[in-house]
This record gives C-alpha cells, structure tokens and sequence, in this order.
C-alpha cells in the first residue's frame, strides 16, 4: 500500500483524475456535500446572474443555481452510465468467453454479429436503440451498453484464446474438471485484467454518448437535471448567458478526461 501510494503522488494528473472523479461520484451519491440549494426552485429576482460567490456557475433563465443543478444532475447522468457499463461489461465479456473458449461455429457466429455491432458507430447505434426503445434515462443506459458490448466480447475473447492455451489450463482440463470450472477458476481470472481497463475507459465514452442523448431530449423529463439537457437548456443564450452551457460542458468533459487518465493508470499497471 505505501508503495501504491508514493507512487500515485508522484502522478499529478493522476491524482486530478482521482479528484475529479470522486467529485462527481460524491455529487451523485450525497449533493448536500457540495450545494445546500434547490436545483428545481427558481428566484426570478436572481434570474440570468454571472457566476459569482452566490452562485459558483451563474443562474438560468428562471432564477436557478447552476451549480446546483449540475451537482444534483450527476446522478441521473452517473447512474446511466454506471448501468450503461454494467450492461456492456458483463454482456460482452460472456459472449466473448463463450465465442473464445467453444470454439467453433458458435465462436464464427458470435464474432460475426459483433463485427456488425463494430461496424456501426456506438452513437449511431445508441440513438436507433434509444429511439425504438423510448424516452428515459434507463432507455438511455441499456442503449448504451448494448452499443458498446462488442468490443468487450472482441477483448474477452483475445484474452481467452491468449490464456486457454496456458499449461495450468491444459493441466485442469487433463485432470477432468467441467469446462464450467475451468473457465470460472482459471480462464476468466486471468483474462479479466485488461477487460476491467476497459470498462474503466468506456465509463467515460460511456458518459459521453450518455450526455448526447440526454442533450438530443431522450433523457429525464424536464426540469429534472441532467447534464446532457442542460447544456441543451442554455444553447438559447449563448450570446448572453454563456455559462449557462459552458460550465455544464466543462463538467461532462473534465469527467470524460479524468475516466481516460485512470483507464490510462490501470492499463499500464495490468501490463
């Protein structure tokens, strides 16, 4: 553990990344940390101010604090994601270690719809998901996950075929154990390390893709807050009230890049 330590201060970046992150998980779990106001209850008094001591990001058109509205918007927008990766990482990462231990035509036909899957961009797919499915934040996250499966299944599946031809493989399969055992004792342990990574990275695509479909409308019902939908809210006021769009947008990016830079971290310590 010292070790883990001295070496995470001497990674600056990295330690924003952490912060950054524990921000936003903190403000989807408990907001009253960060924001005693109510992000629904507007003051048309305070309506369209600056950023300032009162209000860190500036109010919306109807008197709104959009610090608020952006802490208590993380979790709507977290919760999304968190299912969006859950959905891709365990729904791929089983297609990918059938495909990868079988073999055979159940292996080409599992790679062959993933090659689909892989063939269309993950937005695309999220938004004719989403469309068929309906409007709502859960719509949103199982659009999401279903879109980013297959590269999970694809990564699942190089890492079986990498491990299974591994003599403690060959020595458990020789010694009569079910290929259930096989797969649950030594195949998937060792092969989940570089899956874990990138579930880590696909939390910020994840976010991302999340954030856009919530921008386009598909997301929670207005004035529920959503990070998406209230960089949408301001686009109408560009010109006078800038923040009202900026400070959500540096929100969703400065989590989409602090998720790269820890996926970055433990990409690195797997390997």
């Amino acid at each position: 553990m010292p070790d883990v330590l001295v070496h995470t201060r001497q990674r600056p970046g990295l330690l924003l990344a952490i912060a950054v992150l524990a921000f936003a998980l903190l403000s989807a779990i408990v907001p009253e940390l960060f924001t005693g106001q109510d992000p629904l209850a507007g003051v048309p008094a305070e309506k369209m101010q600056g950023p300032s001591l009162a209000h860190l990001f500036g109010t919306d058109e109807t008197g709104r604090d959009i610090f608020a509205r952006v802490v208590h918007g993380a979790a709507l927008s977290l919760q999304a994601t968190v299912i969006a990766v859950l959905v891709a990482l365990v729904a791929g990462s089983a297609l990918g270690l059938l495909a990868g231990f079988r073999g055979g035509a159940l292996d080409s036909a599992i790679m062959r719809c993933v090659d689909v899957l892989l063939a269309i961009p993950s937005i695309l797919l999220s938004l004719a998901l989403v469309t068929a499915l309906g409007f709502g934040t859960t719509n949103i996250a199982i659009a999401v996950g279903v879109a980013n499966l297959a590269q999970f299944a694809r990564l699942m599946r190089a890492e079986v075929l990498r491990v299974r031809s591994g003599v403690f493989v060959e020595a458990a399969r020789a010694g009569g154990v079910r290929w259930t055992g096989v797969l649950g004792r030594h195949v998937l342990p060792n092969a989940l390390g570089p899956v874990l990574a990138l579930a880590t990275l696909t939390f910020g695509t994840a976010v991302l893709e999340v954030s856009a479909l919530s921008f386009l409308g598909y997301g929670a019902t207005p004035p529920t807050p959503e990070w998406g939908s209230l960089v949408a809210g301001g686009r109408g006021f560009l010109a006078t009230a800038w923040w009202m769009t900026t400070f959500p947008g540096l929100t969703v990016a400065a989590v989409v890049l602090s998720a790269n830079r820890l996926s970055r971290a433990i990409e690195g310590d797997v390997r």
